[in-house]
C-alpha cells in the first residue's frame, strides 16, 4: 500500500490499531508483575513457579517473534497482525480460567504464541504505512499512548489483586483484542513486502526456540539445584550450542528470518545491544521493585501499581516530544542521555532499605522513579525510530521482529538470571542473619527452606521468636533487591555506551537491503 499522513483518516485507523493491540500485551506483562504476590498465595506457587509463568510467555515470545516479523513481511502484515491478536486472546481467556500453576504456564505459552505474530505487526505497520517525514512522530505517538495504557495496567492489576480479581486482568485482553480486529478488518488495508519470497524459515526458528529454551531452563535450575549440577550444565552447554547453529543457518540460509546483513549498519547493531542491556535492567528491576512493594514494605498491590503513575505522566508528556527530536537532530544524544538516566534512577532505587511504609514513598521511591521515568521517556521512542529507519522499507516487519526479540530475550534473561542471583543473595544475606540466631542445626534448615520463596518466605512453625525470623528474612530481601537493582542500573550504563560507540550523529539513514 501507498503511504499515508498521520493526520489522516486512513492513517489514524492504523495507528489505534496498533496501539490497542500493543496495549494489551503490554497491558498484561506490567499488571501481571503488580499481581504476582496475590497470584503465588492464589495459587500456592513457588519463586520458581513465579518466573516459569513470566518465562512460560517471554520464552515463546522470544523465540517465535522473529518468524512472526518475516512472516507479516511475506504473507501480508494486517493478517498475520489478526491471527496474532486472535490467537492472544485465546490464550488470555485461557489463562483467566486456569485453574493451576501448570495450566497456566501452559497456556501462558499461547499468549507468547501470539504475542510473536503480533507484537511486530504493529511497529512494522505503522513503518510501512505512515510516510517516512513523519515516522518518528507517529513511533512517538505510538510510544506514548501505549505507555499510558500500559502504565495504567500495574494501576488495574494492584486494583483487581486487591479485590481478589487478579484473573481478570487476563479477561480484560479479550474486548481490547477485539476492538482492534474490528478495526483492521473493516479500516486497515494490507501490507506486504511484494517481492519477498514466501518461503519461512522453520529451521532458524526451531534452533532458536530450543535453544533460548534450554539456556532459560539451566538458568532457573541454578537455585535449586546449584551452580555446578549436571542439568545446569547440560541444559546451558546445549542451548548456546543451538544458538550458535541458529547463527549458522541464518549465514547460509536463502530466506533468514534474522538477515546478518542487518547488522552491516552500525546504528542497527548498537540499537539492538542498547534494547537488550536496558531492557535486561528494566525487568529486572521492575519485577523485584514490585515484590519489594508488596512483600517487605507494606504497600497494597494497588498502592504498588500507583508508585508508577509519575511514570506514566512523563511518558505522556515527553515520548511524542522525543520522537519529534529524534526526527529533527537523529538519535544519538537521546540515546546516550536516556539510558544513562535510566541506569540513574535504578541506582537511587537501589539505596532504599526498609521505610515505614506508602507513607515514605515521596522521599524513598519517589526520586528514583523520577530520574528512571526521565531516562526511558527520552529513549523509547527514538531507540525504535533509529531502529526502523536504519534499514529499508521492505524489512521493516523483519526489523521490528528482531528489536522486539531483543527486548524480550533481555526480559527471559533477566528474569532467568536475576531470578537464580535473586535465591543466592536472598540465601547468602539469610545465612549472615542465622548466625546472630540461637537456633539449632534443624531449625536452621527450617528457615533456610523458605528462602526460594524470597519475598513471600514464611516463618516455618513452631519456632521461637518469630518476630525475629521475620525481620530476616525482610532484611535478606532488602539486601538481595539493593544487589540485583544495582547490577540493572549497571545494565542501563551499558546500554548508554552502546549508544556513545555505535548510533551515528545526524539522522536515521536507510541501510541494510
Amino acid at each position: 500500500m501507498a503511504t499515508v499522513a498521520l493526520r489522516s483518516t486512513a492513517g489514524k485507523w492504523v495507528m489505534v490499531s496498533a496501539i490497542l493491540a500493543s496495549s494489551m500485551a503490554f497491558i498484561d506483562s506490567t499488571a501481571l508483575n503488580v499481581v504476582l504476590p496475590s497470584l503465588q498465595k492464589n495459587l500456592n506457587a513457588s519463586g520458581a513457579d513465579l518466573f516459569w509463568i513470566l518465562n512460560a510467555y517471554l520464552l515463546m515470545l522470544a523465540s517465535l517473534i522473529l518468524i512472526g516479523g518475516s512472516m507479516g513481511d511475506r504473507l501480508g502484515r494486517k493478517r498475520v497482525f489478526m491471527a496474532g491478536i486472535f490467537i492472544f486472546i485465546c490464550g488470555s481467556a485461557a489463562c483467566g480460567f486456569s485453574p493451576g500453576v501448570l495450566y497456566l504456564i501452559i497456556f501462558r505459552i499461547i499468549q507468547g504464541i501470539g504475542g510473536a505474530l503480533m507484537i511486530p505487526g504493529s511497529l512494522s505497520l505503522i513503518s510501512s504505512s505512515i510516510n517516512e517525514k513523519e515516522r518518528g512522530k507517529a513511533i512517538g505517538t505510538w510510544s506514548a499512548f501505549t505507555t499510558v495504557v500500559t502504565m495504567g495496567g500495574p494501576v488495574l492489576g494492584g486494583a483487581l489483586a486487591d479485590a481478589g480479581l487478579w484473573r481478570y486482568i487476563f479477561f480484560i485482553n479479550v474486548p481490547i483484542g477485539i476492538a482492534a480486529l474490528i478495526m483492521l478488518f473493516f479500516k486497515v488495508e494490507e501490507s506486504k513486502d511484494e517481492d519477498s519470497n514466501k518461503t519461512l524459515d522453520f529451521p532458524g526458528a526451531i534452533a532458536i526456540a530450543f535453544g533460548l529454551a534450554l539456556v532459560t531452563f539451566g538458568f532457573l535450575r541454578m537455585p535449586a539445584v546449584g551452580f555446578g549440577n549436571w542439568q545446569v550444565y547440560l541444559a546451558l552447554t546445549a542451548g548456546i550450542l543451538l544458538l550458535i547453529v541458529f547463527v549458522a543457518i541464518e549465514a547460509k540460509s536463502e530466506h533468514p528470518m534474522m538477515p546478518l546483513q542487518l547488522f552491516k549498519s552500525a546504528t542497527f547493531s548498537g540499537a539492538n545491544l542498547l534494547t537488550f542491556f536496558l531492557y535486561a535492567g528494566l525487568g529486572a528491576g521492575m519485577l523485584f521493585l514490585s515484590l519489594n512493594l508488596v512483600q517487605v514494605q507494606g504497600y497494597t498491590q494497588l498502592q504498588s501499581g500507583l508508585t508508577f503513575l509519575p511514570f506514566t505522566v512523563m511518558m505522556i508528556t515527553l515520548a511524542r516530544f522525543a520522537g519529534g527530536l529524534a526526527d529533527r537532530h537523529g538519535p544519538r544524544l537521546l540515546l546516550i542521555f536516556g539510558p544513562a538516566a535510566a541506569g540513574a534512577g535504578l541506582l537511587i532505587l537501589s539505596f532504599v532499605g526498609q521505610t515505614k511504609g506508602p507513607g515514605d514513598y515521596w522521599t524513598t521511591f519517589f526520586p528514583g522513579i523520577i530520574v528512571f521515568g526521565l531516562g526511558m521517556s527520552f529513549t523509547v521512542a527514538p531507540l525504535t525510530a533509529a531502529v526502523m529507519g536504519s534499514v529499508s522499507d521492505h524489512f521493516s516487519g523483519t526489523a521490528s521482529g528482531v528489536n522486539n526479540a531483543m527486548t524480550r530475550i533481555a526480559n527471559v534473561f533477566a528474569n532467568a538470571i536475576f531470578g537464580a542471583l535473586a535465591v543466592l543473595f536472598f540465601t547468602g544475606a539469610l545465612q549472615g542473619q542465622m548466625q546472630h540466631m540461637r537456633l539449632d542445626a534443624g531449625q536452621k534448615q527450617a528457615v533456610m527452606a523458605q528462602a526460594a520463596d524470597l519475598g513471600n518466605a514464611k516463618v516455618p512453625a513452631k519456632m521461637d521468636d518469630r518476630k525475629a525470623i521475620g525481620r530476616a528474612y525482610h532484611e535478606s530481601f532488602i539486601k538481595a533487591y539493593a544487589d540485583i537493582m544495582r547490577i540493572s542500573a549497571g545494565l542501563g550504563f551499558l546500554g548508554a555506551l552502546m549508544g556513545v560507540v555505535f548510533i551515528g550523529a545526524g539522522k536515521s539513514r536507510k541501510g541494510s537491503g
